[in-house]
């Protein structure tokens, strides 16, 4: 496992640590759980993104002849 250094304000900081402490949980933990979450978002995302372009190239559906206009469309 790597280490990392990050400069935070002591202020901050101590916030922190009173929040984590109150969540029975240390800042070093939360912040492994949301580098965890934000890696794994990431790539999650940018997969589905390459997936939508990949269906959108492929996709036959269209709207051929048909005209609407969005009132048309959101019309109450």
């Amino acid at each position: 496992m790597a280490n990392l250094t990050i400069t935070v304000p002591d202020e901050i900081l101590r916030r922190a640590r009173r929040r984590a402490l109150e969540q029975g949980t240390s800042v070093n933990a939360l912040l492994r759980v949301y580098l965890s979450q934000f890696a794994g978002m990431q790539s999650a995302q940018a997969k589905a993104a390459r997936r939508v372009l990949e269906l959108s190239r492929t996709a036959r559906s269209g709207r051929r002849k048909a005209k609407w206009t969005r009132d048309d469309l959101h019309e109450r």
